[in-house]
């Protein structure tokens, strides 16, 4: 027969029960406080929409120690791009000018057609560019095989600098993964593999050390180039499409190529550096009075790496979309027939009609407000490429706004959860009015996530 526990029994057991839920309760509000602590952040859009330079401009602001830590690790990233630049100078010198002859390095990457032939023949170039003036040819003739051994440095820099990762497609360039400025010590930070870790390390200091006295003797060649009329001509002309950064570094080329140089912030905003993968950075950001742990992933934009961003998808606090509004005029490098407007609106309106992604903020930028305005004033026609934008005046305020309605029109239709949207207008190079627009958008997120969880 089962005995009957006493009255000061039942009374001890309910005591422990009562401080067992007790406990399980602190224990459950802490948890939830420290999940209200982190702050998880998706960078998504198309690839050289802007992600990596917001995260560089995040870095600037929250952790700028961080930044200046790693310095040392972006000057061979900025040598290469001025390498890519000389040789995409020179390749179409070779196109137009008809320069370059048989057997040299350059040669390989030019099409059969030479002088008198243009590439933007088919309909992209302008109808009123004239014949080169043949006083020209001599002098670049001279500047090209001055700077040939400079440029046939790229690819075994870009070699370096990726470590050995490899892209299919044949594309070539600088390719890193996540936390490759963190992989060696501060005077020689890149990506580095296992394998070319063992053993070729002198070689490696090599491949940098050259660039860089090549670059310090080839100056006076570069900026003679870069300031040729021959080479502005094409550049006015929409013939000579160099990248967006490469303006920036050549004209500033005399102190880059010092030796005692290391890159400035300005600098390391400019670099182009293409990610593979999803790459993480954590910022401790105070707000109010609370510390909160900032995860901002920078997922890899090109169609092939897009699978990557699904993991993120379910807890996600917010979605910083980046839309390049400059690039009006551009196609994907992945597919020649897809405007790249055409493209970020297909895929904001995917992010919006996403469920996994209903809960989190969404926040909008369209960016490179600051290109858009050169290629405007410098008369590039919207409706060229855009049919739709038709007779409208082709200057910024209504160019944008355009562009505006139609993101908008996309979230008014697709978006799931019917969530607010913050929108903003940004240029990532202009230091002071990116982090002003920072410091909006992580209060708004903030705002968002702490109502989310309840602590609002």
């Amino acid at each position: 027969m089962r005995q009957r526990r006493s009255p000061a029994d039942e009374a001890e057991a309910l005591r422990i029960s009562n401080a067992i839920d007790d406990e399980l309760k602190r224990e459950r509000e802490a948890m939830r406080r420290t999940k209200a602590r982190d702050v998880k952040v998706m960078l998504l859009g198309q690839a050289e929409s802007g992600k990596s330079t917001l995260q560089k401009q995040f870095q600037l602001y929250y952790s700028s120690q961080t930044l200046e830590k790693e310095r040392p690790s972006w000057r061979p990233i900025v040598y290469f791009n001025i390498l890519k630049a000389i040789r995409m100078i020179l390749d179409e010198l070779d196109w137009e000018y008809g320069l370059g002859t048989s057997g040299d390095p350059l040669a390989i990457s030019l099409a059969p057609s030479r002088a008198g032939t243009s590439r933007s023949d088919s309909g992209s170039g302008s109808s009123t560019y004239s014949k080169p003036n043949p006083a020209w040819f001599p002098e670049l003739a001279l500047l090209r095989s001055k700077l040939l051994p400079l440029v046939a440095s790229e690819d075994a820099l870009a070699s370096e600098l990726s470590g050995g990762i490899s892209v299919s497609g044949g594309r070539t360039g600088v390719y890193v993964r996540s936390g490759w400025q963190a992989l060696n010590s501060a005077a020689r930070s890149w990506p580095l593999s296992d394998d070319y870790r063992t053993g070729m390390t002198a070689r490696q200091s090599a491949v940098t050390n050259i660039v860089a006295t090549t670059l310090a003797a080839s100056m006076d060649e570069i900026e003679y180039l870069w300031w040729h009329p021959g080479v502005q001509k094409l550049v006015k002309a929409h013939k000579l499409k160099l990248e967006e950064y490469a303006a920036f570094f050549l004209a500033n080329i005399r102190r880059i190529a010092q030796p005692d140089y290391l890159p400035s912030n300005e600098d390391i905003l400019h670099v182009r550096l293409q990610t593979i993968g999803v790459t993480e950075h954590q910022f401790d950001i105070s707000m109010g009075g609370t510390t909160y742990n900032w995860l901002l992933y920078d997922v890899g934009g090109a169609r092939g790496q897009r699978h990557a961003w699904v993991p993120y998808f379910d807890d996600a606090t917010a979605i910083i979309f980046l839309a390049p509004i400059s690039a009006f005029d551009q196609y994907l490098e992945e597919d020649p027939r897809t405007n790249r407007i055409d493209d970020s609106l297909q895929l904001f309106t995917t992010i919006c009609a996403n469920k996994l992604l209903g809960n989190a903020a969404l926040v909008l930028m369209l960016n490179k407000t600051d290109l858009l305005r050169q290629k405007l004033e410098a008369g590039v026609k919207v409706r060229k490429y855009i049919s739709s934008y038709g007779d409208r005046p082709n200057s910024f305020e209504e160019v944008s706004e355009y562009f505006r309605a139609h993101f908008i029109q996309v979230h008014r239709r697709k978006d799931v959860s019917h969530r607010p949207l913050y929108l903003h207008f940004t240029s990532m190079l202009d230091i002071k009015a990116t982090q002003s627009i920072i410091i909006n958008v992580g209060e708004a997120i903030m705002r968002s996530h702490l109502t989310k969880i309840g602590l609002a």
